[in-house]
C-alpha cells in the first residue's frame, strides 16, 4: 500500500535480528514488484548493548555484511541508548558501509513514568557531536522526541557537512561476526 500509494522511500526500522531484517527486504522487494514500481529502501537497527551487538548477537560487523548485498538508500540506529552514546557506532557503520548513514535516537531513556529525560537542546547537542565528526547523512528523533526536539536537531546540524560516502571494495560474509 505505501509503494502503491507514492510512498518516496520505504524505512525497515529498529531492526534487531538480521533474519527479520532480510525477511523484511525481501517483502520490500516482493511489494515493489507487484506494484511495478521501486523506490528507495531504508534500513535502521538497534543495538542491545554497550558492546554494539544487536539482540540476536550480531555485531554491527556482521549486521551489515549480512545486509550488504541490497542496495540501501541508507543504513542507520535509531532507539538505542539516545544520542550520547550512539557515536562509537556511528563511526563504526561509517567506516564499514557505502551507503547513507543514518541516526535517530530516543530522547534519551525513558524513566518510571514513561517520560524520555533529553530536553530538545540536550538531544540536539549530543547530536550535533557525531554530526560534527561527519558520520552521518540523516538525524533525527525517535521515542521521546517531540517536533521542538525535531526543531532543535535541524537548527544544530544545518551547517554540518554530510558524512562522505565511499565505496567498500572488499568481499565479506558474517556469522555472528565477520571474515572478510
Amino acid at each position: 500500500a505505501l509503494v502503491k500509494g507514492g510512498a518516496d522511500a520505504v524505512l525497515c526500522e529498529t531492526i534487531f535480528d538480521t533474519l527479520n531484517a532480510k525477511a523484511a527486504l525481501y517483502a520490500c522487494d516482493a511489494a515493489m514488484a507487484a506494484v511495478g514500481r521501486e523506490v528507495p529502501v531504508m534500513l535502521s537497527f538497534t543495538v542491545a548493548d554497550a558492546q554494539g551487538r544487536i539482540l540476536s548477537g550480531q555485531t554491527i560487523e556482521a549486521f551489515i555484511a549480512s545486509v550488504q548485498g541490497r542496495n540501501l538508500l541508507s543504513v542507520g540506529l535509531n532507539c538505542s541508548f539516545g544520542a550520547s552514546k550512539m557515536e562509537p557506532f556511528l563511526r563504526e557503520l561509517s567506516d564499514l558501509t557505502s551507503c547513507y548513514i543514518s541516526a535517530y535516537p530516543n530522547a534519551g531513556l525513558p524513566d518510571a513514568m514513561g517520560q524520555y529525560d533529553q530536553t530538545p537542546a540536550m538531544m540536539a547537542a549530543d547530536i550535533a557531536r557525531f554530526a560534527a565528526r561527519g558520520v552521518v547523512n540523516i538525524v533525527g528523533g525517535c521515542c521521546g522526541s517531540t517536533p521542538e526536539h525535531i526543531a532543535a536537531i535541524a537548527e544544530t546540524v544545518k551547517d554540518f557537512a554530510p558524512r562522505e560516502v565511499k565505496p567498500k571494495q572488499s568481499a565479506w560474509l558474517a556469522g555472528l561476526d565477520t571474515l572478510e
